[in-house]
């Protein structure tokens, strides 16, 4: 009996990071344009769904990227707009950027 609580203990413990992983990402559509912008600028980084099957990773500015990313501004559907400035993606220096 005691293997049968054990085994069923460790069964339940094993589920929980999946758990973590059906989160659902924040979804521009479903905000207002102030809404996504304040999102970015408070949590710095932040991976945004764009529409059903888009997403990206946007940030407040160049320090939430790696030593080798320059920042390009980012503009995404809200609510309340087409197209709503909302911070910058991450992209990799180039050699016309220099």
């Amino acid at each position: 009996m005691r293997h049968l609580a054990i085994a069923a203990l460790t069964a339940s413990l094993a589920l929980v990071p999946g758990l973590a992983l059906a989160q659902a990402r924040p979804s521009s559509p479903s905000m207002t344009c102030a809404q996504a912008q304040a999102l970015i600028r408070t949590q710095g980084a932040v991976v945004l769904g764009t529409g059903q099957f888009t997403y990206d990773r946007y940030v407040a500015h160049r320090g939430f990227c790696q030593p080798t990313e320059s920042v390009k501004p980012a503009w995404v559907p809200t609510r309340d707009s087409q197209q709503c400035f909302i911070g910058y993606t991450c992209r990799e220096l180039e050699f016309d950027d220099f």
